[in-house]
């Protein structure tokens, strides 16, 4: 599916603004009744009161929190990609960063938290690396799941799990509109959502259909360079992202980030390499400089012809995973394509 600049983008912007304004009603927000409980990834999440201290397990959670005017109760952040949403740069160096990746159980229940948000399951989960929900129930502390890392996907066996339905922003609005309720800020959430709803109708509008047929490869990052990359599966935001467009993603896998050997990646030949741009540093190829080293320079990868042309495309990291950020990676490529002379 796609959206021209002339079709369905029109249509779907107008369709969003006009769901926006008919029923003000439904806007309205209104208090929270507690106590509330709230079905979550499986589990029923129950809360007498909105929380009072919240550690955040995600980068995205954290800057969904802010942007909700949550910050003050956040009391300890962990997971980042990169830098935080500039308007909150002040506002999260004041906040204890317990650890760039993922913190430890310790460092969590320190805080003394009463709620604990976490963007990804592989951290906070049935089989998480930091802790269980139970174990952190056991300490009378609630855990709330981003539902785009759960609905339509099977985190079993760890990692960053199996998409079995594609993920789409509605799942992102859902984390907020629920998060807002948690905290009795139910009309801060429906303004957030339906501000992030204009933005990805206008966004999308920019995404005018490529003239020809164009094929993409998300590189996200490489746990080493001499192994196979972490590219983008068929189901994940970075589809979502190519949707817009019309472009075809050369990987066909469920997983959200599959490893995928260069030999296999340069003989599909994609018609542009999208990399990720980020300030984290768990792996050498987090690194966009290391990245465009690599391809400028492997034997295989150096023979593609994005890498001939400089079809490379960076792009946040953020905007790769499921967050508000992945409507910024629709307008990151429209411009991009644009640029390369690749759209109308």
């Amino acid at each position: 599916m796609f959206f021209s600049r002339c079709g369905s983008a029109t249509a779907f912007a107008i369709s969003i603004v006009a769901t926006l304004y008919a029923a003000p009603a439904a806007l309205a927000g209104g208090n929270t009744v507690y106590p509330l409980t709230v079905e979550n990834c499986g589990r029923q999440v129950a809360f007498e009161k909105a929380p009072e201290r919240v550690v955040a397990v995600g980068q995205s959670t954290a800057e969904i929190l802010y942007l909700l005017g949550l910050a003050g109760k956040v009391v300890g952040t962990a997971v980042w990609v990169g830098p935080v949403l500039s308007q909150y740069k002040e506002v999260n160096d004041g906040i204890p960063r317990l650890a760039d990746n993922s913190p430890s159980f310790e460092s969590v229940v320190e805080k003394k938290p009463d709620l604990v948000a976490a963007q990804f399951q592989w951290n906070v989960g049935p089989e998480g690396v930091v802790a269980t929900p139970d174990q952190f129930a056991e300490l009378g502390i609630n855990v709330y799941n981003a539902p785009a890392d759960c609905k339509g996907k099977d985190n079993e066996g760890g990692g960053d799990g199996v998409r079995m339905a594609a993920f789409d922003m509605t799942l992102i609005y859902q984390e907020i509109q629920e998060l807002a309720e948690i905290f009795d800020v139910r009309e801060r959430g429906e303004t957030l959502v339906q501000e992030l709803r204009i933005r990805e109708a206008a966004a999308r509008e920019k995404a005018i259909r490529p003239e020809s047929d164009v094929s993409a490869v998300f590189w996200f990052s490489s746990a080493e360079l001499d192994i196979d990359p972490y590219v983008a599966g068929k189901y994940g935001a970075p589809a979502y992202i190519m949707s817009a467009f019309g472009i075809r993603n050369i990987i066909d896998s469920n997983e959200e980030w599959p490893t995928v050997g260069w030999e296999t990646i340069a003989k599909a030949d994609p018609t542009v390499i999208v990399v990720g741009k980020m300030g984290r540093r768990r792996f050498p190829a987090d690194d966009v400089t290391v990245k465009r080293e690599f391809l400028a320079t492997d034997p295989v990868a150096s023979l593609m012809t994005a890498t001939r042309k400089n079809y490379v495309i960076e792009m946040d990291a953020q905007a790769m995973n499921p967050t508000i950020r992945t409507i910024e990676g629709i307008e990151i490529l429209a411009e991009a394509l644009t640029k390369l002379g690749l759209s109308h």
